[in-house]
């Protein structure tokens, strides 16, 4: 055998996985000849008391279905007959008559903890690797190895709902306290704790009283009703994987477990051919490639950073501070130009460490540890010593350039590399008075940085390939998913937010109520309407950058009136509480802000209604429309990283797969024909990207 390593020892028999054609020990059609034959094997040796199965594949035992053989899939029928024979393969296991024993270190999720529910005993190392859950409904599927059916059996309902709704993955310990395994241990200690399980009697699990009060058929339906109306809340009904989930659970728990693994394989056969799933497959893909992307195109290799310094400890640099310090585990020097302002921002630091103490997901001295790493100063000094140093300022071309010249002195010798965290000033204006211009970058994260997953990395002209890399790698260490994109006013996510945030206030001013638009794009799929999120960002740096991106784009952006008046008005959104949203009263944000009306010359506010799809068809076009401009201008190195830059950035509804995959699917002409309608309706900003055109007529796609 060439996956699986058999080993019997007094009565033992040891299976040891570890493909070595995959990087991750993972379920395919490949296993199945040999997993068969081992258990035949095992099946048929009288002499045999107990087995214990364990992985020596580092930082995985099985990492689940092998997602590639899932996106092959053509029909229905075919997933769910190969859910079918996942199920037998085991069941194999269930019914053996001697002890069995997972013995888990690493990745155990999905298909992985589906085959570890079917041992008698689960022992897990307490290794940070070791990751248990079932994420299955991150890909629009459902876990189709009995997950739907033994979790329930095996849990608390609660939990189990939780589990398999939100796709959490739990460390050793919080697995052993929902109760998947039985116990925590050290890495070292596992294989020899096994051995102990292994001399154990099966076991006798007594049912939780809340197991037992789940047994009742209408405290059960009460449990799945309640669970149902927050996943429709979360998702809007936009994903079709947690309604089969629930439909799973609650038909299954209804009959015996056969049945109930029959009902698991039929609704797994449906969600594997939906469009929802085919694109969250992709967007996994895409993921996983960008991982592997060092973003150049040379052999140049990244160096070492050691110290980050941050310059502006509001937020943004705050945010900053806290991924380079805690999740990159970096030294960082934070600067601010006031005292009160430097304390903040590594107060902020602290609160974000100290959230996760609260959730146990840090130890206290982890804390300490971390806190430890972060300095600050109103001045230079100490900046010398930095390999990366980020400006998080406000946008300020001049103030930026300042900043690359005060840099390149207090880095003396060093090759220090300058990034900015602009959001719309091009890196080549930055960089125009820089000593080392090739030093520059654009490094433009999301807020609040520490959970927004996505970083675009902006080269310039003269930007060098060590520093991209270096910055590509930096941005990985921090936990963030990375797209490099070329230099350009507004790059690629700030360009094509703008005309999508621009025409949502166009057709304000045309009569139509906020609520009603940013209902729409919510109901679209958008986390949160482009009104609100202009709040969230600041009207005032909204503003700002409608401006630059004006000055270059000239009519395709055109300005609108009225907003000047919001900035006179002091409105800047959610940071000052005076925005297009009432922050003062009791709905803190939840209400639109009456007043806001006349200040834009909106007399009569809601007295035009427009259908919500053509609400959010037209504002939508203009994104899609410009993502293919910054595609055709070669902004974008691939479509790919505009969908991921799009979804992890902006909030794209992941079920769509992004502008491109949204392009493709509605069929470049249909778009073309769209945006043509509106142009003539609305004037030139309309007008097809080049690229759209071109596509039209080689009727092609942008995935090909």
């Amino acid at each position: 055998m060439k996956i699986f390593e058999l080993e019997k020892h007094d009565g033992v028999a040891v299976i040891t996985m570890n493909d070595p054609d995959q990087p991750q020990n993972v379920l395919n059609e490949a296993i199945q000849e040999e997993f068969e034959t081992m258990v035949a094997e095992i099946e048929k040796d009288a002499t045999l008391s107990a087995m214990i199965f364990t992985s020596s594949k580092p930082k995985c035992f099985v990492a689940g279905a092998d997602i590639e053989m899932l996106s092959q899939i053509e029909s229905a029928e075919q997933a769910t007959q190969m859910c079918g024979m996942l199920h037998a393969m085991f069941q194999r296991i269930a019914d053996l008559k001697i002890v069995t024993v997972a013995a888990i270190d690493g990745a155990c999720l999905g298909g992985g903890l589906e085959l570890a529910l079917v041992f008698d005993y689960r022992i897990a190392s307490t290794d940070k690797s070791t990751k248990i859950g079932v994420p299955e409904v991150q890909l629009g599927l459902l876990p189709g190895g009995g997950g739907t059916q033994r979790i329930p059996r095996l849990i608390d309902l609660p939990t189990a709902l939780d589990l398999l709704l939100t796709g959490k993955q739990l460390n050793a310990k919080r697995a052993a306290k929902a109760g998947l395994i039985d116990e925590a241990v050290a890495k070292e200690i596992l294989l020899s704790v096994a051995q102990e399980y292994a001399r154990k009697e099966k076991p006798k699990r007594d049912k939780s009283w809340k197991q037992k009060l789940m047994s009742s058929a209408p405290a059960r339906s009460l449990v799945i009703s309640q669970a149902r109306k927050q996943m429709l809340k979360a998702t809007k009904g936009k994903y079709p994987a947690p309604k089969k989930i629930l439909e799973s659970v609650e038909q299954g728990l209804a009959t015996d477990l056969a049945s109930g693994l029959n009902i698991e394989a039929k609704n797994f056969g449906e969600l594997v051919v939906t469009s929802e799933s085919k694109q969250l497959i992709n967007i996994f893909f895409a993921v996983t490639e960008l991982k592997k992307d060092t973003g150049i195109d040379s052999d140049a290799e990244p160096v070492p950073v050691n110290q980050v310094g941050v310059l502006g400890a509001g937020l943004m640099g705050a945010g900053i501070a806290a991924v380079t310090s805690n999740q990159a585990a970096k030294r960082v020097r934070l600067k601010d130009i006031s005292v009160e302002g430097l304390a903040k921002g590594i107060a902020y630091v602290g609160k974000i460490l100290d959230k996760r103490v609260a959730r146990k997901r840090l130890a206290k001295n982890q804390r300490d540890q971390i806190m430890a790493r972060v300095t600050g100063s109103t001045a230079y000094d100490g900046f010398g010593d930095s390999d990366v140093v980020v400006e998080a300022v406000f946008e300020s071309l001049e103030l930026k350039q300042r900043m690359v010249a005060d840099i390149e002195q207090a880095a003396g010798k060093r090759e220090t590399i300058f990034a900015t965290n602009t959001s719309a000033i091009p890196i080549d204006d930055i960089a125009a008075k820089a000593k080392h211009p090739e030093r520059v970058i654009g490094m433009h994260y999301f807020s609040p940085v520490e959970k927004m997953p996505l970083l675009e990395i902006v080269t310039g002209a003269k930007t060098s390939d060590w520093v991209t890399a270096t910055a590509v790698e930096l941005g990985k260490q921090q936990g963030k998913t990375v797209i490099v994109v070329s230099d350009g006013p507004g790059f690629y996510t700030t360009r094509i937010l703008v005309p999508y945030n621009m025409e949502a206030v166009r057709i304000v001013l045309e009569g139509v109520s906020i609520e009603d638009v940013d209902a729409a794009m919510e109901d679209f799929g958008f986390p949160v309407g482009p009104i609100k999120l202009m709040d969230e960002v600041g009207i005032d740096v909204g503003a700002h950058i409608v401006e630059t991106l004006h000055e270059a784009f000239g009519d395709r952006v055109p300005l609108i009136d009225g907003i000047e008046t919001l900035i006179q008005d002091q409105r800047m959104g959610r940071k000052n509480e005076r925005g297009f949203y009432d922050y003062a009263g009791k709905s803190k944000g939840k209400e639109v802000d009456q007043s806001i009306y006349p200040l834009m010359g909106i007399n009569n506010p809601g007295s035009k209604t427009i259908p919500a799809a053509k609400i959010a068809e037209r504002i939508v076009l203009t994104m899609l429309n410009e993502a293919a401009y910054c595609l055709g201008e070669d902004i974008l190195r691939s479509a790919r990283d505009g969908d991921i830059g799009a979804i992890f950035g902006l909030g794209f509804p992941p079920f769509l797969g992004g502008p491109f995959r949204y392009m493709d699917q509605l069929g470049t002409a249909e778009v073309v024909n769209k945006l043509n309608k509106l142009k003539e309706e609305h004037g030139a900003r309309f007008t097809p990207a080049p690229l759209l055109l071109e596509l039209v007529q080689k009727k092609s796609s942008f995935h090909g």
